[in-house]
């Protein structure tokens, strides 16, 4: 299996903002981090990109696709480091796709 991402992953939106990773997951963890869940919501802090005019446009969110797809954890399906992160502004507009560095090696339940 591909690793997951964990909340002791770090995550980068493409303009350089830190994506603050949290998880309802209380159950299951990997390298002394918390298994991250499709259904989580991960928010940006520290995007500096700016529209072509001028105008601040940060990412502040990141919405997932392409989870585990044979696997779930409390009902939900993990993140693995092939998802696809998409970054969003506050109008929703995809902005590009998270960067995903450090993933886990074993996994435990609690």
């Amino acid at each position: 299996m591909m690793p997951m991402i964990t909340t002791a992953a770090t995550v980068v939106c493409p303009h350089g903002g830190t994506v603050q990773l949290s998880t309802s997951n209380t159950s299951v963890t990997a390298d002394q981090g918390a298994v991250c869940l499709v259904s989580d919501q991960h928010t940006v802090t520290g995007c500096a990109f700016t529209l072509p005019s001028g105008t601040p446009s940060p990412c502040v969110s990141v919405r997932w696709s392409a989870p585990a797809a044979s696997s779930t954890v409390g009902g939900a399906a993990p993140l693995l480091q092939s998802s696809v992160g998409l970054c969003l502004s506050g109008a929703q507009v995809p902005q590009g796709v998270a960067l995903v560095s450090g993933g886990q090696s074993a996994v435990a339940g609690i």
